[in-house]
């Protein structure tokens, strides 16, 4: 994709739908999230006999529970739990029917199961929390037979699909020396994980050095980056090395790169086509060696449609790219990710042996209905805001035997359960729009309103209530959603020929900006007759 084509423009493909679709290969599986023996947590039952048309029973004595990757577990074995099946039956279309049966009690995302119900497809990517006897949490889930592993490798906690396949990714690059752009949205880890490709590749005994261009003065950045040569300015009495010199041999990492000033730019620029760099006040470059790993959770595509960034440092900085999944796309890590940063909170204080439970009777330290709430919540702040949830209960409830939510805490959990919303319907023009959090929008809301205002962003944007640059990123984090910059030259030569040139014509029936599609247009030199 050329980076000076920006994003905003799109086209859907094929039917769309509401959340996640399940993708060919992946199979119903059971987690762990809560448990009175919190070491159960992050245990996993994969149920592919459904997929072979049978049904499967889970019960408190079956069946086996086992980490991934691991070949022996046991079975929930709570005695509060039915020794009576729950079943799980086959359904049409990959989905399936849960009987709750009479035995153990059984909520579904916090709402009391006492019949039959059936979950199609969709509703198993997008994870179904069931909580067992007020006990035992598990989530339903689709999962990849065969793919697992230690539950921290590479001092990344979870066994989500999403973050195998960071971890894969990270391996495949680190032992390279191409830059690696890392993108995700805030709180995601971004950091994390370029420290691991520097842990995993030839330079781990170098230095890393990590830089938040966000926390730095637009008129200091370039001096903190490149250095200072004595009398380069009133003040600079002798030089001074900056993060590119400290990290010769190693690593920097460059988080929020999108913060980076128009001169820096071209300066980075530089450094990633020669390899030197040259400090404030010097006369000639210095050659450097250094890996460079960038992060950012902005739009960078649109910045440079804005002016704001340019592309071709996008093009030098994206040697490969790790796109990082939200927590709200790997809820069966969120009970592990909470349980790592409570231990370590407990461990501070002392109080570690909390989750060592003594009684097979006693009330779990961690409430299942509690440990619901956080499955189910949107996380907009992703891991970061986990990890301060999990601080302030543990501060909160010291010296309690189990842990409770206080009223605000609870509605903050309360406010954004993550469970996909039912669309909204699109308000005519003219009336004024309420903001909306861009992840309360479903594939086919966004749609629907980019097709009733001719895919035109602005008025999108206002009749879903929110900022342009979200809907830069709901059209990035759909699938079925592809930019007008991939269109295929034939797709558009063939539409043009179809059209007669008339660019309208053409974006209603491409579903792309016609504005975006007026300048792919012109780059093929096809001409175009703007009706």
């Amino acid at each position: 994709m050329r980076a000076d084509v920006p994003a905003d423009v799109s086209t859907a493909e094929g039917l769309v739908r509401r959340g996640p679709e399940p993708r060919a290969g992946l199979v119903p599986a059971l987690t762990v999230f809560a448990h009175p023996w919190p070491h159960r947590v992050g245990e996993r039952f994969l149920l592919e006999a459904l997929t072979a048309g049978r049904e499967v029973g889970v019960s408190r004595n079956a069946p086996d529970f086992a980490r991934p990757g691991e070949a022996f577990g046991g079975p929930l074995a709570d005695p509060f739990l039915s020794r009576k099946p729950l079943r799980f039956i086959p359904g049409p279309e990959g989905g399936l029917r849960l009987d709750p049966g009479d035995g153990t009690r059984v909520t579904v995302a916090g709402e009391p199961l006492s019949a039959p119900q059936d979950f199609p497809a969709r509703a198993l990517a997008e994870g179904i929390v069931l909580e067992l006897g007020g006990r035992v949490g598990l989530l339903l889930h689709l999962a990849e037979p065969g793919r697992g592993g230690a539950l921290d490798a590479l001092g990344m906690v979870g066994a989500s699909l999403g973050l195998q396949r960071v971890r894969e990714r990270i391996i495949q690059v680190a032992d390279l020396g191409v830059p690696v752009l890392i993108r995700g949205e805030t709180g995601s880890g971004k950091e994390l994980i370029a420290r691991a490709v520097h842990a995993q590749g030839p330079r781990r005994q170098r230095p890393f050095v990590s830089v938040n261009l966000a926390a730095i003065p637009k008129e200091l950045a370039a001096a903190e980056l490149f250095g200072v040569r004595k009398g380069a300015f009133t003040g600079a009495v002798r030089d001074q090395k900056g993060f590119f010199l400290a990290a010769d041999g190693g690593t920097l990492f460059l988080d929020e790169v999108g913060e980076a000033p128009p001169e820096v730019q071209v300066m980075l620029l530089r450094v990633l086509e020669t390899g030197e760099i040259y400090p404030v006040g010097s006369h000639g470059p210095v050659k450097v060696d250094v890996r460079l790993l960038a992060a950012t959770d902005a739009r960078l595509e649109v910045q440079i449609e804005e002016g704001r960034f340019k592309a071709p440092l996008l093009h030098r900085l994206a040697g490969y790219v790790i796109h990082v999944p939200p927590l709200r796309e790997r809820r069966e890590d969120i009970g592990l990710l909470f349980h790592h940063f409570a231990r370590e909170e407990l461990t501070a204080l002392g109080e570690v042996s909390r989750l060592t439970p003594g009684d097979a009777h006693a009330e779990p330290w961690l409430p299942v209905g509690l440990a619901s709430k956080l499955v189910r919540h949107g996380w907009p702040g992703n891991i970061r805001q986990l990890r301060n949830v999990a601080r302030r209960l543990i501060i909160d409830n010291r010296g309690r035997p189990g842990l409770r939510l206080d009223a605000e805490l609870e509605r903050e959990l309360s406010a954004s359960t993550g469970e996909t919303p039912a669309p909204v319907p699109v308000e005519p023009r003219g009336l004024e729009v309420k903001r909306r959090k861009a992840s309360d929008i479903s594939e086919a809301e966004l749609v629907a309103a980019l097709r009733e205002c001719g895919w035109d962003l602005n008025p999108a944007a206002d009749r879903l209530g929110i900022a342009r640059a979200s809907l830069y990123d709901l059209i990035q984090r759909h699938p079925n959603i592809r930019t007008a910059g991939r269109l295929s030259e034939q797709e558009i030569s063939d539409c043009h020929q179809a059209c007669q040139g008339d660019l309208e014509a053409m974006s209603r029936r491409l579903e792309v900006s016609r504005k975006a599609l007026a300048r792919r247009v012109k780059e093929l030199g096809l001409g175009g007759a703007d009706r």
